[in-house]
């Protein structure tokens, strides 16, 4: 049968012009390949587009979006993830004797006999775009994988003395495959850390146990337990994974581990401690898919934004960004430069470590062992002419004093400091041995924040808190009672926590003539941080009262995050 050809098609029916088919065309006869591919490559088209163009052209149907109700999740037990994957092919239903089979590329006549000699049955092709069938092979393997509990409880279920020793065997852990039940488990353990969007994995030694814990939403939950005698098994794998030395346990080791863990490329930093049990594992999850969040995205009230945006356009200075560890405070950062990024501008960041790659910033990674310290960096730094410059943290006194030289000399620079408000960071400053008057003359802002949970939407529902907890914010009963306010009820979405998701609280306390001369006479936090209230700033727990009226988070987490 001889059929239309794609190209034609698309100009004539689905808005192609003839131009970007001849360009098309022409990078076909360079590189090879499909027509369509290569116009959906060159954003000619969309996958939608093609799906339709190709259905009109070879008479199939289509089939979009793929319902998670239409697909039989037991398909997928006979057949491997990463053939469906490479293939972009899924198995849907039966349907009178054939396996209904969405597929991409319906010339890929391959992995369709493939597909039929796996399911022992003829096959009947139905069309869908690519990432809709990667959508659909991630819900089917949700569903069928088992859960780790139910890993830890099928490998009790075996001949545990075999088993362990297999697994106490170093060689049999380097060289094992897939079907080993430690790398099983492992893989089970991210895979339903990355699912539930935890940010930790603790892996933390006891007397009688190992217990698993993920972080979500900054909130550790305990997670399972695997028995006491798989604990060398386990962290052993997880030191391959990371490139870490397996014979060393008495002491701290560092290392990487990146991952494609449910169509996501995921940077684990994995950091092991010996304690009295055994060895404690820390992995943090950073997923580089993920979209980095703009300023408009933090949460910040509109004032604070406004003021932010005037500070990051400043000629020279220096912005601090204060909190505890996990407060978001490089997402801030990250979010301020992206803002500010042009081409007329030089922008250059040191840090440890470098948690996401920003497009057009150089970014240089801390490397202490070879020197490359905060301090050695930012000196090298100031010589490449940069516009801005981001040090992931001022530690020491070396490095705050080379950050405020550069800042007197004309760059605009972007840091962090690990205190409890905005005040407090400028005493810090002088705890350093900065002298007050270069902490007053640099410095143009001090911004405090915390992560706070935001309510669940799936389960919100109205209530009427106590009026004890009212109080302990700061909040009378008839102004209570005059907002609608809200809790999680707890549901499936939220792990029946009744948080999902969280945003920022902030603290911005801008430099003025009064806050100048307090720190020059070498004023207190908390004079300090009286006369910015004074001048409008809004603190922490009052940022948070406003966000609990706005029923965006409830009053427990309001306390829970400002408490002192």
């Amino acid at each position: 049968m001889i059929y239309r050809p794609i190209g034609e098609i698309l100009t004539e029916k689905f808005g192609l012009t003839p131009q970007q088919l001849d360009e098309g065309l022409a990078i076909q006869e360079r590189s090879g390949g499909l027509i369509g591919q290569v116009l959906l490559q060159q954003g000619f088209i969309t996958e939608e587009t093609l799906c339709h163009a190709l259905s009109h052209q070879l008479g199939i149907p289509v089939m979009l979006p793929l319902e998670e109700q239409a697909i039989d999740p037991s398909l997928v037990r006979k057949i491997p993830i990463g053939f469906t994957r490479k293939n972009r092919i899924v198995p849907v239903c039966f349907d009178d004797g054939f396996v209904i089979v969405a597929i991409e590329n319906p010339f890929n006549t391959q992995s369709l006999d493939d597909l039929s000699v796996l399911m022992e049955r003829p096959v009947r092709r139905v069309l869908s775009t690519g990432s809709e069938i990667l959508r659909a092979i991630n819900r089917m393997f949700d569903q069928s994988v088992d859960t780790a509990e139910q890993m830890i409880q099928n490998m009790e279920e075996e001949d545990s003395g075999r088993l362990i020793h297999e697994l106490e065997e170093t060689e049999d852990l380097v060289e094992a495959t897939d079907d080993a039940p430690i790398i099983r488990l492992l893989n089970l353990i991210l895979f339903q850390a990355v699912k539930e969007k935890a940010s930790d994995i603790h892996i933390e030694a006891f007397q009688d146990e190992i217990q698993v814990r993920y972080r979500i939403d900054g909130i550790l939950y305990p997670r399972l337990s695997p028995p006491k005698r798989y604990q060398s098994a386990i962290i052993s794998r997880v030191k391959i994974m990371a490139n870490m030395n397996i014979a060393e346990k008495r002491l701290p080791q560092d290392g990487r581990i990146r991952r494609r863990i449910a169509d996501r490329d995921v940077d684990i930093r994995v950091s092991t401690v010996p304690t009295q049990f055994g060895e404690r594992v820390v992995m943090r999850l950073l997923d580089r898919s993920s979209v980095l969040l703009s300023l408009e995205d933090l949460g910040l009230s509109e004032i604070n934004l406004q003021r932010i945006n005037r500070l990051i356009r400043l000629a020279h200075g220096i912005l601090l960004v204060t909190g505890p560890t996990g407060s978001g405070k490089t997402t801030t950062l990250y979010a301020a430069l992206s803002k500010i990024n042009s081409p007329d501008k030089n922008i250059i960041t040191i840090e440890d470590p470098i948690e996401y790659q920003l497009q057009g910033i150089g970014q240089i990674q801390v490397n202490p062992k070879i020197g490359l310290t905060f301090a050695n960096g930012l000196r090298s730094i100031v010589r490449q002419d940069p516009d801005v410059i981001l040090v992931g943290e001022i530690r020491d006194l070396e490095t705050s004093e080379i950050a405020i030289q550069a800042a007197l000399t004309g760059h605009l620079v972007f840091s962090t400091l690990h205190t409890n408000d905005a005040a407090t960071a400028v005493t810090r400053l002088v705890d350093m041995g900065i002298e007050p008057f270069l902490v007053s003359s640099s410095v143009d802002a001090l911004l405090a924040q915390r992560l706070i949970r935001v309510i669940c939407q799936n389960c919100r529902e109205p209530y009427k808190p106590s009026e004890e907890l009212l109080a302990e914010i700061g909040i009378s009963p008839l102004r209570a009672s005059e907002e609608k306010l809200f809790r999680g009820r707890g549901c499936p979405a939220c792990l029946g926590t009744g948080y999902r998701g969280r945003t920022g609280i902030y603290e911005l306390m801008v430099m003025t003539d009064h806050i100048r001369a307090m720190i020059m006479r070498n004023a207190d936090s908390n004079e300090i941080k009286q006369e910015a209230i004074k001048e409008g700033m809004v603190t922490l727990r009052e940022d948070g009262v406003r966000k609990f009226l706005d029923g965006i988070t409830s009053v427990e987490e309001v306390i829970r995050v400002t408490q002192e």
